[in-house]
């Protein structure tokens, strides 16, 4: 009813001011004169909004005087500082730098497999033989020869120091005495080649040769891959604009989706070289593995701590709004009284970094200031309002 009155009032007030002389609506209509249409169509729109303005100052005047104020009702929160830490959100795959193919460093028969497949195995340990060939022979000849090389030697030395015999004497048996001990050292070391060792603590991934198999050393000789999952890692490619915010000790989150299991570390390495493909550096990140369920090439989703702020104002970004410059601005509720009453004030505000649905201010917003929450797009600037939470 209310609406009626005021088109009724509208229409009154149209036909009212407008020019006397001009043609009325239903002439123009009938003219079908579509630049005349036109020019009366803008004219009496741009009426109706001073209208509609003018009625709105009216009715929130008589509802003041009368007593019948009805407010915009709004909930306020009260904005603290504290600790703001910003995270840089990558992918990444699990590495480990012991990861490796074992070739055989000698030509012949797998002899014996001493491990299998999912074993547990410690540095050094041997995890396979080959057949020497008779090597093992002839290093037991050679160490014969060098014991009576080295008997020979001790004796023509003794002569020596008591003046007995040559002096060429004593430096054969010498010179004789160190080549075998040269030639003995040299066969244990091809024989110690016929024994397969692990280079470090792992698990025997996989057993590629069986028993029997004639291997050599070379490409396609693989006898056994080792892993060793203790000693995790993983490396992710970091914009170079972040350069200064990622640094050796940042704090790090690594979330692995496919475990749904997350673990806390930090910034192991950085890279000293920026890719000139992606423009970006290395990061590595060590990952503990104590259940022992991480793999290598899992896919994990790393956070990485860019930034902190030990004393921030951070508000939720639902309640900022921009305005037609591209300003953003909050409403602050100030001058709270009796009965939760308190009048909006539009602060512009500047904004810096922003972390899941929380945004860090800059400036325009100080600690203890309330802000209009709910109800903040309802509002204008100088408004009075009633705060329904009363903080």
């Amino acid at each position: 009813m209310k609406n009626t009155s005021y088109i009724f009032i509208l229409l009154l007030l149209l036909s009212s001011c407008g020019d006397q002389t001009a043609p009325s609506v239903s002439d123009l209509v009938a003219s079908g004169d579509l630049e005349a249409l036109r020019a009366r169509k803008t004219e009496i729109s741009e009426k109706q909004r001073e209208f509609e303005k003018n009625i709105k100052l009216l009715d929130s005047a008589i509802a003041t005087k009368s007593g019948e104020e009805r407010l915009p009702l709004v909930t306020t929160i009260t904005v603290e500082a504290k600790k703001f830490e910003h995270f840089l959100e990558l992918q990444g795959d699990v590495a480990t730098k012991q990861n490796v193919l074992i070739y055989p460093e000698m030509p012949g028969t797998l002899q014996r497999v001493y491990v299998k497949e999912g074993q547990q195995v410690s540095k050094g340990q041997i995890l396979a033989t080959i057949d020497d060939g008779g090597m093992s022979s002839q290093v037991s000849q050679l160490k014969t020869q060098a014991a009576l090389a080295k008997t020979t030697y001790e004796r023509q030395k003794r002569l020596w120091e008591q003046q007995i015999g040559s002096e060429i004497q004593f430096l054969q048996a010498k010179s004789n005495y160190e080549a075998t001990e040269n030639a003995v050292k040299q066969a244990e070391s091809q024989l110690g080649k016929s024994v397969i060792r692990a280079p470090f603590s792992g698990i025997i991934d996989d057993v590629i040769k069986d028993q029997g198999t004639v291997v050599s050393p070379g490409p396609g000789s693989e006898v056994f891959r080792i892993v060793n999952l203790s000693d995790m890692y993983i490396s992710v490619d970091v914009p170079e604009s972040h350069l200064k915010g990622i640094q050796k000790g940042k704090a790090a989150v690594v979330y692995f989706p496919v475990l749904g299991d997350t673990i806390i570390s930090e910034v192991r390495q950085t890279g000293n070289f920026i890719n000139p493909g992606n423009r970006a550096f290395s990061v590595e990140i060590p990952v503990p593995n104590k259940k022992g369920n991480i793999k290598p090439n899992l896919t994990a989703r790393v956070r990485l701590n860019d930034y902190t702020s030990e004393n921030a104002i951070i508000i939720p970004q639902s309640i900022i709004s921009e305005n037609a410059d591209g300003e953003q601005y909050v409403y602050v509720a100030t001058a709270i009284e009796g009965e939760n009453k308190a009048v909006v004030k539009r602060n512009i505000i500047v904004t810096g970094k922003t972390q899941g649905s929380m945004v860090e201010i800059l400036s325009g917003v100080s600690d203890g200031d309330k802000l209009v929450k709910e109800g903040a797009r309802s509002v204008k600037d100088g408004q009075n309002v009633q705060v329904l939470n009363g903080k």
